[in-house]
């Protein structure tokens, strides 16, 4: 689904981190029920049916603002920088801080809310999970800047995907003094669950990227395509390579997310999970892949993707002609038709969706913590001292029915006796 996407609207499509947020929630309120004897799972389950119901778009809200991050929740002067519980009331609780870079928030119906890292017993008002309406009291919304954001309101041409735009719909949501009714919370100070759901969360979130990220990379592929065609060089060799070089990584990056899904586990709650390993491997390699495909649709695109006039110009009366002679591509393509794909090339491949890969589920160095403690870097050790005999090879000893002292003693003495008698006949 999420490559479906990804290939229908050539950009980030908003979905994918309330998605996550639903499905490890489902799992990590089981567990804190398991261990605290709270009814959080029944709470999260309702709420779910009554999103499915509707129909409605979730935000997923994890990241805060963060301020000194050598310092823990408690310990930052501002409390405000990471978002908590000011007041528990008979009725619900109250919220107030903030969530940064939130995608898809402006575009939502609920807010999903989770804590952004692993928590101490100190930072227990910090741990806290719920979801709120958009339009709930104490609640704003600061969309972000990004690049070419104003060109849908100037020209549909030079928006280069004047349907679907650049961007994520990211925003700093502010909460102040907002209410939470207990039906809607579903952490509450259980500390020791906010690392869990936040690695939950990054898995889910770390392995859609295998999806959606390469269904942008089926779209600029076949934009690259076209381009190379309406120009007369899509048989050139080197066009081919390029091509060929996009459609290997985005489909190792598609392995990649197949692959979390196939390692997968179920939960205690009956829901599945992705493997967090394989998980943050397909995330870092998104972290590289996209760039390279990019340049390389950059590459291919040719200067006329920074440089080209504004649609404004090519309907100057005086100059439009003029322009669309010396920006034409081979007899029979539409001058428009080159611009348009130029258009998406340099929207795709120069706008917000690089450093969106880069950050989106995590830097790079959040999947390398992941992968350095899941590695299994211990076994792996005892592997190669097996090998290298070092270490006891149990299954050896048993398939050849013998210690591997023995075996190697006996073997050195054949190996012996085989020189001798080579020496011998050499000296007869």
């Amino acid at each position: 689904m999420m490559r479906l996407l990804g290939q229908k609207t050539g950009t980030c499509f908003q979905r994918c981190v309330g998605f996550d947020g639903l499905n490890a929630l489902y799992a990590l309120t089981y567990d804190i029920d398991a261990k605290h004897g709270t009814n959080y799972h029944e709470r999260f389950k309702n709420f779910l049916l009554y999103i499915q119901e509707n129909d409605y778009m979730s935000a997923g809200a994890m990241t805060d603002a963060r301020g000194d991050r050598s310092l823990r929740p408690h310990q930052q002067k501002n409390p405000k920088l990471y978002l908590h519980i000011s007041e528990r009331r008979d009725d619900g609780i109250v919220v107030n801080g903030a969530k940064a870079h939130i995608t898809g928030a402006i575009n939502s119906h609920e807010i999903i809310v989770m804590p952004t890292r692993a928590m101490g017993e100190e930072d227990k008002d910090f741990a806290v999970s719920f979801a709120v309406p958009v339009n709930a009291k104490g609640i704003k919304f600061i969309f972000a800047r990004q690049t070419n954001d104003t060109r849908r309101l100037e020209s549909p041409l030079d928006a280069g995907n004047p349907k679907y735009a650049c961007v994520g719909g990211e925003a700093l949501i502010l909460f102040k003094d907002v209410f939470v009714p207990w039906e809607r919370v579903f952490m509450n100070g259980e500390y020791e669950f906010a690392g869990p759901l936040v690695e939950m969360f990054a898995g889910h979130h770390r392995a859609n990227y295998g999806g959606c990220k390469v269904g942008l990379a089926d779209v600029v592929c076949g934009g690259s395509h076209w381009l190379a065609d309406a120009h007369g060089i899509d048989k050139a060799s080197h066009i081919l390579d390029k091509l060929t070089d996009m459609v290997t990584m985005a489909e190792t990056c598609w392995s990649c997310s197949l692959a979390c899904s196939y390692e997968g586990f179920k939960t205690p709650s009956g829901a599945y999970s992705v493997n967090p390993l394989l998980a943050s491997v397909t995330k870092l390699n998104i972290t590289k892949m996209v760039y390279e495909w990019m340049r390389i649709a950059q590459d291919i695109a040719g200067g006329k993707i920074i440089t080209l006039p504004s649609e404004s110009d090519m309907d100057n009366p005086d100059v439009g002609e003029i322009v669309a002679e010396y920006f034409a591509g081979k007899e029979g393509v539409n001058v428009y038709d080159i611009l348009k794909m130029l258009r998406l090339i340099e929207s795709m491949s120069i706008g917000a969706g690089l450093p969106e890969a880069m950050h989106g589920a995590g830097s790079p160095a959040a999947q390398k913590i992941i992968i350095a403690r899941r590695s299994g870097i211990e076994k792996k050790r005892e592997l190669a001292e097996i090998i290298a005999g070092i270490r006891k090879d149990e299954a050896f000893e048993k398939i050849l029915g013998m210690s591997e002292e023995k075996y190697w003693q006996e073997t050195k003495e054949k190996i012996r006796e085989a020189r001798m008698k080579i020496c011998q006949r050499m000296t007869k």
